[in-house]
């Protein structure tokens, strides 16, 4: 058996010790320490736009807290983007809510504004006035921000930025995960920097990151005992987990670089393969090309190819399944266009990592030529 090729696998810079063992030195071991406050100094320096970081324990805790500051409960409804992974709605329903789903454009693959504006003006006729809207930056490709948010703004609507995929991209020179009222940044260990597992919110205003943080630390009074008067979270990053986070930071920039490099080869490589699309940059988009995405000419393509790989022991992936066409969200509402069903249908993840060798990338090349070669 060949050494398996993953999709997007952790890539540590090594400098991530030197943060961990200053902590077990120190014994900053329990929750908070040095290594949080720094990690979230890195973030807000890094996004360079006056905003404030809580460093969280994933992704998803950040959004569920970006819907509890903003006063999202029981019988609310709230929009988001269907083509995206469940950590995006989810957190809707923790809340008592119902998400609103809106279809994709073909230009980035994101929310469109079109449907989104036709949503918001049947959810105001059925008598709900959504109380947020949640677009994703799919693959590290931004939203049409311009669009979108000057919708939110007509209607009153805050945005919560999902940028669980996009940290390193930008949109007209300014870095995603600043564009929302609130924003969501993802560690996961497949994202393009880790913590193993971690999150962090991002805000405009240090009283909105103060009480994320009061909330994801159980909510317990300033008092000598514990007591609370509101319900908590225990959604607050490690010290330990942080400090893998500072040594990530280091290489950012240069695995931005790294995972755009394979999907210019990618690009390249297979131009005169008519059977296979890729996804341009529109201008102002600067993508991190998180993971390298392709569209083929049908899905008996897609699934012939995904199988090829898996037989030479190389991860590849459909993209996201839209939550509309998830079970657990057959019942809620949506507006659609057919494009995410479309993408769904045909789209391919493949290895992105930003420590892929030149000889795992020629595998990948190599196996995906023979298989058009012979289908």
């Amino acid at each position: 058996m060949k050494p398996k090729i993953w999709l997007s696998s952790p890539h540590m810079s090594g400098v991530e010790e030197t943060y961990i063992k200053q902590a077990f030195e120190a014994n900053w071991v329990a929750p908070l320490g040095p290594n949080v406050n720094g990690f979230e100094n890195d973030l807000q320096s890094y996004l360079n736009e006056d905003r404030y970081v809580a460093a969280l324990a994933s992704g998803t805790s950040a959004l569920h807290l970006s819907l509890i500051l903003l006063g999202v409960t029981n019988g609310d409804e709230v929009v988001c983007q269907s083509k995206t992974f469940s950590a995006s709605a989810n957190p809707i329903v923790y809340q008592g809510a119902t998400p609103v789903f809106v279809d994709s454009e073909k230009d980035t693959w994101n929310m469109c504004p079109e449907q989104l504006e036709t949503a918001i003006k049947d959810r105001i006729e059925k008598g709900k006035i959504p109380k947020a809207i949640i677009p994703v930056h799919l693959y590290g490709m931004p939203y049409k921000v311009n669009e979108i948010h000057k919708i939110a703004k007509e209607y009153n609507i805050p945005v919560i930025e999902d940028s669980a995929e996009s940290l390193g991209s930008h949109y007209n020179g300014q870095n995603c995960g600043t564009f929302g009222d609130l924003s969501i940044l993802s560690f996961n260990g497949n994202k393009i920097i880790t913590t193993s597992g971690g999150g962090a919110l991002v805000t405009r205003t240090e009283e909105h990151k103060e009480k994320a943080v009061f909330l994801a630390t159980q909510a317990r009074d300033d008092a000598p005992h514990y007591q609370h008067s509101h319900i908590g979270y225990n959604y607050r990053m490690s010290n330990i987990v942080a400090g893998i986070g500072r040594g990530q930071m280091t290489i950012l920039d240069s695995h931005v670089t790294k995972r755009r490099s394979n999907h210019e080869l990618y690009k390249k490589t297979f131009s005169s393969n008519n059977k296979i699309t890729f996804l341009n940059e529109p201008e102002g988009h600067f993508s991190n090309r998180w993971l390298s995405t392709i569209l083929l000419d049908s899905k008996t393509t897609r699934e012939g190819l995904r199988l090829a790989l898996e037989k030479e022991n190389i991860e590849s992936r459909p993209l996201w399944k839209p939550m509309h066409q998830q079970p657990v969200f057959k019942n809620a509402p949506r507006y659609l266009n057919g494009v995410s069903d479309d993408l769904f249908e045909r789209g391919l993840c493949l290895p992105s990592g930003s420590n892929l060798t030149n000889e795992q990338l020629d595998r990948v090349i190599s196996a995906i030529n023979t298989y058009f070669a012979v289908c």
